[in-house]
């Protein structure tokens, strides 16, 4: 056993831990401070809007446990002036790795049934790191948003707080013996170490939420100053006891006040934690201070109710048990993720962290030998914690399959030596496999990060770009201009002109802007007016006055809000749509509008990894794939009293028969959940090249008709 030697019989010991009546072990208050952290965070979790903010649930668990841990350490210092380490660490493995252990291998059973094939070894590299504790290290290495998600999020994310806990409570008890026996001496050496190392963390926080959000978030030395606040709170317990009532019971409410704004008026645009982490933090230590000494009318009366007591004593399952939940089990359900089920889900949790008390929790953390024998617990400890590792590497080495093991017809040479391109892709759209083929192009791995010449060559402008700087490809010395126009639903088509543009001679020019629409409207971006926007719209619409091209290829995205929300979107959108057809004809071009591609149901890339082996359930029908009809409405009524040509691209995405599929031979149709893959593009070309030829036909002869 590893304890440290008393201070000398001369000198006893300090008392300074808590008095009996605000000792933390005796205080239901907690309790229902704990149920009230759990609630925020799952509230926020299922999509409350009104507690969007209820991630700062766990830096309340941050302030209670620096709180109650300190207050038990202080205790064992005060009674026995020596702390076992042994022992601590026995207690801390009792407590947490049982149900900690049942909850990870749960997790990667339903991960390697359910989720992503694809991301399989991710979730194993998950699950290694949450058995070990070191959740948050790797989630900060890849740079993950926790509170800003593009795509699915691990099922074991939320270890990172557990694993923050951990790593504090390995050096902790050290520091604190330290100070005790410092202060010996000095009495300001109890106090001083542990204030230091609050502000040092704070202030780190507050650097590194500006420099890099997910190390702010997820990294140790930017939370201790939440679990050191809860630390210094026990270290000043027994003056905090005998605050007056008329001091201490405002105080609870205040600090139960900024606990809840702070679940109300965050989001997850706020820079978290950085300053704005005080506000809950500060509560969290108010109502602890307050509640060293009850009163009649303070807040503990409500924390401690009955019910949120028995909540409170099972917020550590509930927590655990939540999200893996939430993220596995509407996948496996096949339902949406809509806020009925996600409460149904919730509460299948509480069952589950109930069961896990009594059948698991319980009977270890209170086994007679483990209590007396600290060399034991330590012992299971390490035995669950390897014996979790294992199964993950075991795990990791027999993955789910992904693909069919059968070859598919390559979609570019099919269409390249078809008589008639566009029947051949409905021939192939009515034949799209139920299963991944075994050539799938691009890899479903690479899909995602494959960007073509466009991006790369940064010819796409970001959201605060203002300049149109045009970008040249195809022959360059043409003098057949054609002009690529739009948001990155016009750049998705890049691919596909770019082939065309090589083997027509077009002199190819790109001007397109992140989320910056065709149409003449103003359009919200960060919950702002997006006027950025407005002005490369305006400085692009110039440039290709400059240019006097012979065709200008022009296409958004339907998704796009007003930002003024008392316009009728169909009137406002009509009018900005024909707006700019009309200053793009000014210059001579032939004006094609190219329609929004359909849209499937969800992320394509992630619904393939995760039903590989049945396709169907990812396809989308015609009827749902139109992310906003008002869109194509105003765009083309605006397009027929323009002289605008307009392309539905629907035909090269959906069967006759109305199926959408993902995968079109050996092809992935999507890279995400709205965005075409490069590779799709680029295959299609040919149907794109005739479709073009087409229209321009028919408008030349409309035009010539009209003339005659």
């Amino acid at each position: 056993m590893t304890t440290m030697p008393p201070p000398p019989a001369t000198e006893p010991p300090r008392r300074v831990t808590p008095g009996q009546a605000g000792s933390a072990h005796l205080r239901p208050d907690i309790q229902g401070l704990r149920a009230l952290a759990v609630a925020l965070v799952i509230l926020s979790h299922i999509g409350v809007s009104r507690f969007s903010g209820g991630y700062v649930g766990v830096d309340v668990f941050f302030v209670i446990s620096g709180f109650v841990i300190t207050s038990m350490l202080l205790r064992e210092l005060s009674s026995t002036g020596r702390l076992s380490l042994r022992e601590f660490y026995a207690r801390r493995a009792m407590r947490l790795l049982p149900a900690a252990t049942v909850v990870v291998l749960a997790t990667l059973a339903g991960s390697w049934l359910y989720l992503s094939k694809v991301r399989f070894a991710d979730y194993v590299g998950d699950a290694l790191s949450s058995s070990l504790y070191a959740a948050n290290i790797r989630l900060a290495l890849t740079g993950t948003d926790y509170l800003s998600q593009s795509g699915p999020p691990s099922p074991f994310q939320h270890f990172w707080s557990l694993a923050v806990e951990e790593q504090f409570y390995l050096l902790w008890p050290l520091l604190l013996l330290g100070s005790w026996m410092a202060a010996r001496r000095y009495a300001v050496a109890l106090v001083l170490p542990t204030a230091v190392l609050t502000v040092t963390s704070f202030a780190l926080s507050l650097f590194t939420t500006a420099s890099s959000p997910s190390w702010a978030y997820f990294g140790p030395h930017t939370r201790v100053w939440e679990l050191g606040t809860g630390s210094l709170l026990a270290l000043a317990a027994t003056r905090l006891e005998k605050l007056p009532a008329r001091i201490a019971a405002p105080a609870t409410w205040i600090g139960l006040a900024c606990v809840l704004i702070a679940a109300c008026a965050f989001d997850e645009d706020t820079p978290f934690p950085g300053y704005h982490a005080l506000v809950p933090v500060l509560g969290t230590a108010l109502i602890l201070a307050g509640g060293c000494a009850p009163t009649r009318f303070g807040a503990r009366r409500l924390l401690a109710l009955r019910p949120a007591v028995w909540v409170g004593g099972l917020s550590y399952g509930w927590y655990l048990w939540h999200w893996p939940l939430l993220v596995i089990a509407p996948t496996a359900l096949r339902g949406s993720p809509e806020l009925p089920l996600l409460c149904a889900l919730m509460a299948v949790a509480l069952l589950a962290a109930w069961a896990t008390s009594r059948l698991v929790e319980n009977p270890v953390r209170f086994h007679p030998v483990l209590r007396r024998r600290p060399g034991r617990a330590l012992g299971m400890g390490a035995g669950l914690s390897a014996g979790a590792v294992s199964l993950a590497l075991v795990a990791g080495a027999f993955p789910p399959a992904i693909d069919s093991g059968v070859a598919a017809p390559v979609l570019q040479n099919a269409l390249r030596t078809a008589p008639d391109a566009e029947g051949r892709l409905t021939e192939l759209l009515g034949t799209a496999p139920a299963r991944l083929p075994s050539n799938l192009t691009p890899g479903i791995s690479e899909v995602k990060s494959e960007r073509s010449t466009l991006y790369r060559d940064g010819c796409h402008a970001n959201y605060t770009s203002t300049s149109a700087r045009p970008c040249v490809f195809g022959d360059r010395d043409s003098g057949k201009v054609v002009v690529l126009f739009g948001d990155s639903h016009a750049a998705q088509w890049f691919p596909a002109l770019d082939r065309l543009a090589r083997t027509r001679h077009w002199r190819l020019v790109s001007l397109t802007k992140a989320s910056c629409k065709v149409a003449t409207v103003t359009t919200v971006n960060e919950h702002k007016p997006y006027r950025s926007c407005d002005t490369w719209r305006n400085n692009a619409l110039a440039r290709i006055g400059e240019l006097r091209p012979f065709l200008v290829i022009a296409s958004s995205s339907d998704a796009g809000t007003l930002a003024d929300t008392r316009l009728d979107p169909l009137r406002e959108w009509t009018a900005g749509y024909r707006t700019t057809f009309q200053r793009l004809t000014a210059t001579g071009a032939r004006v094609v509008d190219v329609l929004d591609t359909p849209w499937p149901e969800a992320d394509a890339v992630d619904c393939a990894a995760s039903y590989p082996l049945r396709l169907t359930t990812c396809a989308t029908d015609t009827a749902k794939e139109v992310r906003d009809p008002v869109h194509g409405k105003a765009s083309r009524a605006a397009a027929a009293s323009s002289g605008v040509t307009v392309i539905d691209p629907e035909p090269w995405f959906c069967a006759p028969d109305g199926d959408c599929p993902i995968v079109v031979a050996d092809t992935l149709v999507y890279r995400d959940e709205s965005h075409i893959a490069e590779t799709y593009a680029q295959a299609i070309a040919p149907v794109v090249g005739d479709r073009l030829s087409r229209a321009l036909a028919a408008r030349a002869r409309a035009e010539g008709e009209t003339t005659g």
